[in-house]
């Protein structure tokens, strides 16, 4: 038998009839190795990198310990970002499929605290959140743990960057001492053996990147006095002529002002950071996404949690703090196999933190070698429309595209991607076509309903 077959493993028919249909034919090196100890209910602290499987490495195990009949939440899944904890929830809802009625909520801050607790009164099976939100709960009892079976703490080492280490040893107070706890981090730090040590018991440690196929990055490094970033950063744009790419900035003021000097320079660019508000936020990564904007710039909240399955490039405008953030940073890009591009700029008093950098593979180029190209410009093929109803009104992606190719009378090729969320939809339109869009639909109706179309 082949062990990397998901049927090797002790799973149910519909199982591994759902995971084939989902395009799950083999498991990775992250999912051969810990899902026969996370089956087995033992504690796992895995390491693993960005794009591994390790999501369905957890959430396999999480799905397949589940009780369905008993109505209680059973498994909490802890995450950095409101980001990643709607990705981990989107691929355990498609995972889910194989069974009927089971319920995977999310929690996180920067949403409205009502509608969760109704959300909580109707009961789950799985809570995906971030530590903050899921404290809140607790302490106001909206949420009990006291049927909790697994715990996962995803991206645990940016968990423990990014300060939570304090909330989430709250959050075990409230959780029973006998239960599953899963970690997994994309990088090893000591901290991250001491937390496992506190929160874990016979833990079986997983390291599977020397299994992995490395992601093809290309890494180019530019000495530039900071007069010359951002100039040098359109160079970089206009030479390499990228699909889109995501600039990192160290500070949230920085990544404003970065956007607007690369937008005056006629480079679609918007930012994100954690200074947004939830909506704010929905609006960036919905255009980045779906094409209507080419370039991200963020701060390394954006660095992971982003369901962006194609980026051609990663520029880091400032150096990192640290390797470990420059290896997340860059993990961004190369995913599935593609080649990707990583750029580092840094200033000459900052010659000296490069060193650690020299590894005989990455290049380190002069930035006068980087083409200047009069008129250069970046702009979407798309542009997003925004309708004002979302699953709250029952809308679905075929009601928005027959809308879209029915009465509006655009050709399928010209509808990018469909996003729809509680309150509002999201239409990637091609560009010499959204005007017209934008008026057919909002003087028509969807589903017999009339609707506010706007252009995001």
């Amino acid at each position: 038998m082949n062990t990397k077959n998901f049927s090797s493993l002790p799973l149910t028919s519909e199982m591994v009839q759902n995971l084939n249909a989902l395009g799950y034919k083999e498991m990775t090196a992250i999912q051969v190795e810990s899902l026969p100890y996370i089956l087995e209910g033992k504690d796992v602290v895995a390491e693993a990198k960005t794009g591994s499987g390790k999501t369905a490495a957890f959430g396999i195990g999480v799905l397949s310990a589940l009780d369905v009949k008993k109505f209680r939440v059973q498994s909490l899944i802890l995450t950095p970002t409101r980001e990643l904890a709607d990705q981990v929830a989107r691929e355990l809802r498609q995972i889910a499929k194989f069974a009927h009625n089971i319920k995977i909520l999310t929690l996180c801050g920067g949403a409205a605290f009502g509608p969760q607790l109704g959300s909580l009164r109707h009961g789950a099976h799985i809570v995906v959140g971030t530590p903050g939100r899921i404290l809140k709960h607790l302490s106001k009892d909206t949420l009990s743990l006291e049927n909790l079976q697994t715990l996962v703490l995803d991206e645990a080492d940016r968990m423990l960057d990014m300060g939570f280490i304090e909330e989430i040893e709250k959050v075990l107070e409230y959780a029973p001492k006998q239960r599953q706890t899963l970690l997994f981090s994309a990088t090893y730090p000591a901290e991250i053996l001491q937390l496992s040590a506190s929160i874990q018991q016979d833990a079986v440690s997983i390291k599977t990147k020397s299994q992995e196929v490395a992601n093809k990055v290309v890494q180019r490094f530019y000495e530039v006095q900071n007069d010359e970033k951002i100039q040098t950063l359109v160079n970089i744009l206009s030479t390499f002529k990228p699909q889109n790419a995501i600039v990192f900035s160290n500070t949230k003021i920085e990544a404003d002002e970065i956007a607007a000097k690369l937008q005056k320079s006629n480079i679609d660019a918007l930012a994100i950071h954690g200074d947004l508000e939830q909506y704010d936020r929905n609006d960036v990564l919905v255009q980045f996404t779906n094409g209507s904007a080419r370039v991200l710039v963020a701060t390394d909240v954006a660095a992971r949690g982003l369901d962006i399955k194609e980026l051609s490039m990663v520029v880091n405008y400032d150096l990192p703090h640290s390797e470990e953030t420059y290896t997340h940073r860059i993990g961004r890009t190369a995913r599935a196999g593609a080649e990707g591009l990583a750029f580092t700029l840094y200033s000459p008093w900052e010659a000296e933190k490069v060193d650690v950098y020299q590894d005989g593979e990455r290049l380190f180029e002069e930035a006068d070698t980087l083409k200047t190209t009069n008129g250069f410009t970046m702009k979407p093929a798309f542009i997003t429309l925004v309708i004002e109803g979302g699953k709250k009104d029952k809308l679905r992606a075929g009601d928005l595209l027959g809308a879209l190719t029915g009465d509006a009378g655009l050709a399928g090729s010209s509808i990018g991607k469909i996003d729809i969320y509680e309150r509002q939809s999201y239409v990637a339109i091609e560009t010499k076509y959204v005007d017209e869009a934008q008026k057919k639909l909002a003087n028509g109706k969807i589903k017999g309903k009339k609707f506010t179309v706007w252009i995001l």
